[in-house]
């Protein structure tokens, strides 16, 4: 077993229906990782995926062996949310841990934000941003810009964060940071994401953003519907009236 020393980086990938990209997406991170020298695990948190999901972790831990891959199942997570990453956290070895989605829109060349940004100013947490810099959105269609453009400004208005992007699911944290910010969360679903940065500098945690490209997954569905939709104004409008 890898000896796990103070750098280790835990990286928590909620999965629904991702057996073609998981495989991909492993790869490309365990890649980097030993090129960059970095000590990691991969914490898969399947929410019992119809379409083999949990076989595919399950031959990747195989493969790379269950110091680097774990696989957790989680019952009833119909997209990646707080209870997902707190069920993931509870297995997490490192002192740092990032969550990212699975489906390759995320850059996986995490060393940018770990090695590069983290250090630099020593952050609590280090958020990817879609919407600074030169970030981008690259794969959606106008509605979906719309709708993302849209919610960050109203976030923007009514809580003034401090930060670009908070609709984003690409984020590095402290062990101990994340930890905190769960036991003050509530949200769930894309709620959680926005609420997760207004806790931290109600706190007075450090943030850090680093300009990233989002690019559209190429297998399978995005789960954003109406229902999200709504929820994501509800949640604004609680943050809104107790924050």
């Amino acid at each position: 077993m890898a000896a796990r020393g103070p750098g280790r980086l835990s990286v928590l990938l909620p999965t629904y229906n991702e057996r073609d990209n998981l495989p991909l997406v492993v790869w490309l991170l365990a890649r980097t990782f030993r090129d960059s020298g970095i000590d990691f695990e991969i914490i898969i948190i399947d929410d019992g995926s119809p379409d083999g999901t949990q076989e595919v972790a399950q031959q990747l831990e195989k493969i790379y062996g269950s110091d680097k891959i774990v696989m957790r199942k989680m019952i009833s997570v119909l997209f990646p949310s707080g209870t997902a990453y707190i069920h993931g956290m509870k297995y997490a070895t490192g002192n740092f841990i990032v969550i990212m989605d699975a489906d390759l829109s995320h850059h996986v060349r995490l060393d940018f934000m770990y090695c590069g940004k983290q250090k630099e100013g020593n952050y609590d947490i280090v958020s990817g941003t879609r919407y600074k810099g030169n970030g981008g959105v690259y794969g959606w269609d106008l509605k979906r810009k719309l709708i993302s453009r849209g919610a960050n400004f109203l976030t923007q208005v009514l809580l003034r964060p401090g930060a670009s992007d908070l609709t984003g699911s690409f984020r590095l944290y402290r062990k101990e940071v994340l930890e905190k910010l769960m036991e003050k969360c509530v949200s769930k679903g894309y709620v959680f994401q926005m609420e997760m940065i207004v806790r931290a500098r109600q706190l007075g945690f450090t943030i850090g953003e680093v300009p990233i490209s989002f690019v559209d997954r190429v297998y399978g569905e995005s789960k954003l519907g109406g229902n999200e939709i709504v929820s994501f104004l509800k949640g604004l409008l609680t943050l809104f009236a107790t924050t």
